[in-house]
């Protein structure tokens, strides 16, 4: 008996990463097709080519991943919105570990960032979608009144703390609560944000997000732990990152570690083995 279940485990994990790579690959190949060449290949230019896949097959499969989040983040025009690529390395690993791990939404592939490495008179949220190559939003975020002034500094996971809490979440259903449209985030890091249903860290609309609020104070308004988002966006924000999408909250050098960060599982879950180019 003990073996049908490790063999069962083991199938049924395989058929997952099959799953993660049927949705994700496609998207991710697509990227290094999407820049045409500006003329007819000659001897010489086929040459290069070629030369260029073998160079790439030669690569280790880590180094292959990086160049494909390059690829992905160029093409979704991130750094242009303001996201910096090291918070979208680490939101784009999370969201293939947790879809790996069959936690995320087949129909969906839309990827939240929230970067507290930037202070809240900018603008430190993207909802990106993978499978347009958008970024659907860029807008302001609150952060929680114990967290920090400005800047977001303090982070718990512990109930009544008004901290925010780091990590990957994921989006959950939309109710109507005392800000009105709100939506559940279920945290998935041990010890980092797992008590957020408990707390009622939720995403909701607040008149202290704004730029108005900016310039009448210095800084946004905060909250009690939760993603405040701008009372003008928050209906459409919700409607797109509702039911089973990724949310990642970023700081750097607060010494949050997440099982979800770890790339060789992300890379093991897209199949990017080693393989012969012929």
């Amino acid at each position: 008996m003990h073996q049908t279940s490790i063999v069962q485990r083991k199938r049924t994990t395989r058929r997952r990463a099959q799953r993660v790579a049927r949705r994700v690959l496609p998207f991710l190949a697509a990227l290094f097709l999407a820049t045409p060449l500006a003329g007819p290949v000659n001897k010489s230019m086929a040459s290069e080519v070629s030369g260029l896949r073998h160079s790439v097959a030669a690569l280790t499969p880590t180094q292959r991943f990086t160049d494909h989040m390059r690829t992905a983040y160029a093409a979704l025009g991130a750094e242009a919105e303001g996201l910096p690529f090291a918070t979208f390395e680490r939101a784009l690993t999370g969201y293939l570990n947790l879809q790996a791990a069959g936690k995320l939404a087949d129909d969906k592939q839309r990827l939240t960032v929230v970067d507290f490495d930037l202070p809240s008179t900018e603008k430190r949220l993207w909802v990106l979608d993978l499978a347009e190559n958008r970024v659907l939003f860029h807008t302001l975020v609150a952060h929680g009144h114990n967290s920090g002034e400005n800047e977001a500094t303090h982070f718990s996971n512990t109930d009544a703390s008004n901290m925010s809490s780091l990590g990957f979440y994921v989006t959950e259903g939309e109710y109507a609560g005392k800000h009105g449209r709100s939506l559940r985030l279920l945290g998935q890091d041990e010890g980092w944000n797992t008590n957020a249903a408990t707390r009622s860290i939720v995403m909701h609309g607040a008149d202290y997000v704004s730029e108005d609020f900016i310039k009448q104070n210095g800084r946004l308004g905060r909250s009690l732990g939760c993603p405040a988002l701008p009372m003008a966006e928050k209906d459409a924000i919700i409607e797109a990152v509702a039911g089973g999408t990724c949310l990642f909250i970023n700081k750097s050098g607060a010494g949050y570690s997440s099982p979800f960060l770890n790339a060789a599982n992300a890379v093991a879950a897209l199949g990017m083995a080693a393989h012969p180019v012929s």
